[in-house]
């Protein structure tokens, strides 16, 4: 994957590829913490983003999906305290999916998501922290879901 920014998510035991942007990331160091660490499943490595509040990931994918949950996995410390998810379709304004609230701490945490989420693209954005200078640390993130005919 080096020098692609397209990543693989599963959606529906089906895998489907997007594309990922992030807010920030810690010292502009994306060798050591950029994005494509948040889908390589590796417990060593992590997305790490740089200071200040309303740090977000936003995925873009090729078709319309529906989002059924999120999985993340945060480093404790460095947890988003509220979060939440918008969705919209190319071309058009993201709109407020759910709200969901992380715990702080290092495990696996999962939030299904109950309200229509049919969108090709997605925004998970961490409005507050748990750390003082705002920074969000993730070790996983994963969506589940499935293909919009």
């Amino acid at each position: 994957m080096r020098g692609n920014s397209t990543f693989s998510k599963s959606i529906d035991t089906e895998v489907i590829f997007m594309t990922p942007r992030v807010s920030s990331v810690l010292n502009r160091d994306v060798k050591q913490f950029g994005k494509k660490f948040l889908f390589d499943r590796n417990e060593e490595t992590c997305w790490n983003s740089d200071q200040g509040s309303s740090q977000w990931v936003m995925l873009e994918f090729p078709q319309t999906v529906k989002v059924t949950e999120l999985q993340l996995q945060f480093q404790g410390g460095f947890t988003g305290r509220t979060c939440r998810l918008e969705g919209g379709r190319k071309g058009a304004s993201l709109v407020e999916i759910a709200d969901f609230y992380p715990e702080d701490t290092n495990r696996l945490q999962r939030f299904s998501i109950h309200k229509e989420s049919i969108a090709d693209k997605f925004k998970i954005i961490f409005e507050k922290s748990t750390d003082f200078f705002g920074r969000i640390i993730i070790y996983h993130l994963d969506v589940l879901g499935e293909k919009v005919l």
